[in-house]
């Protein structure tokens, strides 16, 4: 079975909700990203087999297959296909792992994988609530519901039992929350993100540096904010935050590569993805990281930086603390608290960060996790080469 190769990622700089963001298409954003990644790997358009993006929120302008849509707006021929996937949050990371599966088993030999998510046009939960509006039924059915006892499957919820059970306050969740934005100030100072960022023209003015950090926040400022749930912990602040963005990856088979002439970025070396509790949802990356690293015959301590979303400031909280990972290895650019989690882009939006962090510090592999509703987790490692 051959490899697969990842020879360019990209993505755009987060948009708050209502920012930068607001009046732009995403199929559009989308495409920009497609484009984006041809140019940087002097790909040319007609040597792609196929395009895979992740979105949640499928419907409105994100509906009736996104991305076929964005090949349609992008520079690629008619004759290249699209197909568009939701594994939620994970959705872009599955698309990548997609990919890799298709070029490694000889079918494929270039694929676009990303992910596109407008949360201000297309707001989350629009596509459950549009049938309730309706008088339709909900997504959860009578055979589930019957299953976990009519109990709603809520990230908030999922998330305040994380933070009891491993015992982590509020407080102890904004410092995390403050340091996010603290790494992500530092490295867009450093301009570290400079080259993994796709500068977006929004009415004559480029957009380059993502919207949400705030540099001037502090414990006070944080520990100010309301609770979400009354007597809880999770606040907007230690929580990721609402973002408007696109990114991905072009991925390669050993004879794609030959074909581009270009050399690889890094090797998938692991991909797998696990279930979980769909009540407790988020807490499915700590044996899903477990797990992978049994089956890669790897230790924690070889992996030389991590990727693991910030929905929550306990998610990778409770991940560091099951896993015994180094924490200075973990999101050294700062994760979704600062940067933003536009869901279905956020998983080769990582993976984008991953690379050029693997890259600026010279190191070798990185590991990229993520919750995902419904209590699910993907893992993938990758090799810098």
């Amino acid at each position: 079975m051959t490899e697969a190769y990842l020879v360019a990622a990209t993505r755009t700089a987060g948009a708050r909700r209502g920012g930068k963001f607001k009046d732009q298409h995403p199929v559009d954003l989308a495409a920009a990203v497609l484009n984006d990644l041809l140019a940087r790997s002097g790909c040319d358009p007609a040597l792609v087999d196929d395009v895979i993006l992740g979105c949640v929120s499928q419907a409105g302008e994100q509906s009736t297959n996104v991305a076929r849509n964005a090949v349609l707006a992008s520079g690629l021929p008619e004759t290249i296909p699209g197909t568009s996937i939701d594994r939620q949050c994970g959705s872009s990371q599955q698309a990548l792992q997609f990919a890799a599966q298709a070029v490694m088993s000889g079918t494929m030999d270039v694929v676009i994988a990303g992910g596109v998510e407008s949360m201000s046009r297309v707001p989350m939960g629009m596509p459950h609530a549009l049938p309730r509006a309706q008088g339709l039924g909900a997504y959860l059915s009578p055979q589930i519901n019957a299953r976990y006892g009519n109990v709603e499957f809520s990230q908030f919820d999922g998330a305040e039992i994380i933070a009891e059970r491993f015992g982590f306050t509020r407080e102890a969740m904004d410092a995390f929350a403050l340091d996010s934005h603290r790494k992500a100030a530092a490295a867009t100072a450093a301009g570290k993100f400079k080259q993994e960022i796709l500068v977006v023209e929004v009415d004559g003015v480029p957009h380059a540096t993502d919207e949400g950090i705030r540099a001037d926040t502090s414990l006070e400022a944080l520990g100010g904010l309301k609770l979400l749930r009354e007597g809880g912990r999770v606040t907007a602040g230690n929580a990721s935050q609402i973002c408007d963005g696109a990114s991905g990856v072009l991925v390669v088979s050993e004879r794609g590569l030959k074909r581009l002439g270009v050399a690889p970025l890094a090797r998938v070396h692991h991909m797998s993805v696990l279930g979980g509790d769909p009540v407790t949802m988020l807490d499915v990356p700590l044996a899903a990281t477990e797990r992978a690293l049994r089956r890669a015959g790897m230790k924690i301590g070889e992996i030389d930086l991590f990727e693991v979303n910030e929905a929550f400031a306990c998610v990778p909280m409770a991940w560091l603390k099951a896993t015994g990972a180094d924490p200075n290895r973990l999101n050294v650019h700062g994760g979704a608290i600062a940067l933003g989690h536009p869901l279905g882009a956020s998983g080769t939006k990582l993976m984008t960060t991953l690379l050029s962090a693997l890259h600026d510090r010279n190191k070798r592999f990185g590991l990229q996790t993520m919750c995902e509703g419904g209590g699910q987790a993907n893992v993938t490692i990758v090799e810098r080469l």
